[in-house]
């Protein structure tokens, strides 16, 4: 949780240094670029979820042979398809890619280069979500944590010198806060490859096995990460759709910058939060099933749950009380962009309770090994029940900013009671997790 509230941070810095230096345009540009990044590095994530899902296991089971044989493979793999697949083709088809949501010219201008830098060189954030991943799952928070403020203070630093330029170090504005994340998150990675060569983590890459691929274990991977890849790119293509309903709007580029800032940056200090919650409710709940103790697993994501909204609705007292104070520190004076954020916000305070519950249970599936129910839910959540109501809406009447806010409240609403329906049925205590001896 500390560790995504701090990374949380680090994206509202920016987002507040890019709306004061380069405008509205700044915030709405990270924010449809960032969109469509997720969508394609949430996939390659997925291994990481399987990898989760084995390493909880055998970390239960205490079988630690194949913990590092499991954590290597999706290593091996991600970075592949992070250097080989989405480098070149992120960076020839970010254009088209950024005409999927109807930016304004201005705010294109300003995300396509920070669009083809995190393209290009994302490598190092993959191995850091991999490497924080295998921690957690084998019972270390503490190590993710400390890496993971490490880089967010070294990415604020850069941030500030690349955006705002220093010295002979130019301002490069939007395109400097991509710099800036990708330097840092490089510099830990590398850091972090060292010491899995050394050992002396809970985690460590295999010795006296090769560093071939393991096509075994890949599959595995795939077996149980590739739902929750269909369903973070699912996710993250409803996101994009909604951005497309959004700049439909009269006042595109206010509501995307409302959006950007809203959703994206301070609705994050309860999703990262929550996110927390479902790692370790998936580390737990996983590493209770290894051990044959499934009623301590179901326990623990009921106790993740009652936290998640506890830290939901703190966080959103602050959206309904304080909205136009939160956006006045992303340089968001213009009186249109007040409206329409303020409404955001506030939809978002009673949004934050449904979507923090539903994650904390969304790990719980996952964690045990059922990474497909939370799929289809997904796809009923955050896809037909948002996008339908938008849609209906635009061919019936007038769409406005206010009815895809809660529109988007409805589909949280949807996530959460399904996703609590699903694990209470208790139909992951029975799913098998296993991979051949080394």
């Amino acid at each position: 949780m500390l560790t995504n509230i701090i990374g949380g941070l680090q994206g509202i810095v920016d987002h507040a240094l890019v709306g004061h230096l380069v405008g509205f345009t700044g915030n709405a540009a990270i924010g449809v670029a960032l969109q469509i990044f997720i969508v394609v590095i949430v996939f390659i994530n997925s291994l990481f979820t399987g990898m989760s899902v084995l390493v909880a296991r055998f970390t239960g089971a205490g079988d630690e042979e194949k913990v590092d044989r499991t954590v290597y493979q999706a290593f091996l793999t991600a970075v592949g398809l992070s250097l080989l697949v989405m480098a070149p083709l992120g960076y020839v088809f970010a254009p088209s890619l950024l005409d999927l949501v109807n930016p304004t010219a201005e705010v294109k201008a300003e995300a396509l280069p920070f669009l083809r830098i995190m393209f290009l060189f994302s490598s190092g954030m993959l191995v850091f979500y991999m490497l924080s991943g295998a921690l957690r799952a084998a019972g270390d928070a503490r190590t993710p944590m400390v890496l993971g403020v490490a880089m967010t203070v070294l990415n604020l630093v850069l941030n500030i010198i690349f955006i705002r330029g220093l010295g002979p170090i130019p301002g490069y504005g939007t395109a400097g806060s991509a710099i800036g994340t990708c330097i840092a998150s490089g510099a830990v990675a590398t850091y972090a490859i060292v010491k899995l060569l050394r050992g002396g983590w809970v985690v460590s890459f295999p010795r006296g096995h090769g560093y071939g691929p393991d096509w075994a274990i890949i599959r595995a991977l795939f077996r149980f990460g590739l739902p929750t890849g269909i369903q973070g790119i699912a996710m993250n293509v409803g996101g994009v759709l909604m951005l497309a309903f959004i700049g439909s709007l009269a006042q595109s580029a206010a509501a995307q910058a409302a959006f950007a800032v809203g959703y994206s940056q301070l609705f994050s200090l309860i999703t990262w939060t929550a996110i927390g919650l479902m790692g370790a409710a998936a580390a737990v709940a996983g590493q209770n099933l290894g051990a044959g103790k499934p009623q301590r697993a179901e326990d623990s994501v009921h106790v993740a749950a009652h936290i998640a909204m506890i830290g939901a609705g703190f966080i959103g007292a602050f959206f309904l009380f304080f909205p136009r104070q939160l956006l006045a520190v992303f340089g968001m004076n213009e009186p249109v962009v007040v409206e329409i954020g303020t409404q955001l916000l506030r939809v978002l305070s009673v949004s934050g309770l449904f979507i923090a519950v539903a994650l904390t249970y969304t790990g719980g599936l996952q964690g045990t090994g059922d990474t497909k129910s939370p799929l289809y839910i997904s796809i009923i959540s955050q896809i037909i029940v948002p996008l339908g109501i938008c849609f209906v809406i635009q061919q019936t009447g007038t769409l406005q900013p206010l009815h895809i806010w809660i529109a988007i409240l409805i589909g949280h609403a949807t996530r959460c009671t399904l996703s609590v329906l699903r694990f209470r049925q208790g139909r992951w205590r029975g799913i098998a997790v296993d991979i051949a001896r080394g």
